[in-house]
């Protein structure tokens, strides 16, 4: 299993905030891969709002005792004091990535962009975007360099305006057979990310155009299917690069890409650093925390 959370204060104790209308106390995520149970029940819930977002496989919530399947591309949403009672078994492959926020104004933040008083599950689609902003949260979190409290703001109201975009669009061609296409899609992609992967072969295989396929992807997931494959490389990548001592080469080759030049010249390119500067970087964040 891999954890990568952040803590205002380092404290793990939920609060309730009057003084700010938004304050973002937490952010994390979980991926199973060995563990076959992960299981969360707060009989009280919590006094703050908690928003999580299943980026692959899926998650079993339990809402009035009822139990509903939440599969990848939706987020749930929890209210404060509201029963919380939730499993993520490692045979799903879940990716779930959340946050916890308080404030004075939160519910009205929320009917702004959308999300209704009686909305517990919000169709999100797939997006490497949400990834983006929860990482970028946890970073801040952790870090917690000049105005990171602002700046947790600034990324939480991105997330909120990328959901209310969402729920917004009405795709002419949307419909329970193509959503659970392109699903499927997302779930082969995820799982096979660094074997040869090719768009063509992948439609064909499916009897579907390759035109097809891509505009409802990019519907789906706001992102190309190619984009979708490097991005899931990169990220991880990244956690290669956090977690192994395997060399750059190694690594390359773990993710997919079979020349390591040109897989750090990539790298460099979406972030900014090498390969070798952003393990660096983080050895020596880890040195000063």
């Amino acid at each position: 299993m891999y954890i990568d959370s952040g803590y205002w204060h380092q404290t793990r104790l939920d609060f309730k905030d009057k003084k700010h209308p938004l304050f973002i106390s937490s952010c994390g995520t979980y991926r199973l891969y060995t563990v076959k149970k992960l299981p969360t029940h707060r009989p009280r819930g919590r006094l703050d709002y908690q928003l999580l977002y299943i980026a692959s496989g899926k998650a079993h919530f339990y809402f009035d005792v009822k139990e509903e399947i939440v599969s990848a591309g939706n987020m749930v949403l929890y209210r404060p004091k509201e029963k919380q009672r939730y499993y993520y078994y490692g045979e799903d492959h879940p990716e779930v990535y959340w946050v916890h926020f308080t404030g004075n104004n939160v519910k009205n933040i929320l009917r702004k962009y959308g999300i209704r008083d009686d909305m517990r599950v919000i169709y999100s689609g797939v997006s490497m975007e949400y990834k983006h902003l929860f990482l970028s949260m946890i970073q801040e979190l952790q870090m917690k360099r000049t105005d990171y409290e602002e700046l947790l703001i600034h990324y939480f109201m991105q997330l909120l305006i990328t959901i209310h975009r969402q729920l917004l669009t009405k795709p002419r061609k949307k419909n329970s057979m193509i959503m659970d296409e392109m699903n499927d899609a997302v779930e082969y992609f995820r799982t096979h990310y660094n074997h040869p992967i090719r768009i063509e072969k992948y439609a064909a295989e499916h009897n579907i155009s390759v035109g097809w396929f891509i505009q409802n992807f990019k519907q789906y997931t706001q992102t190309t299917p190619a984009q979708y494959i490097h991005a899931l490389r990169i990220t991880n990548a990244k956690l290669l690069l956090e977690t192994t001592n395997y060399n750059i080469s190694e690594i390359s080759h773990l993710v997919g890409y079979e020349n390591p030049l040109y897989f750090s010249r990539f790298f460099k390119k979406q972030c900014g650093i090498s390969p070798v500067q952003f393990r660096k970087q983080l050895a020596l964040h880890n040195e000063t925390r």
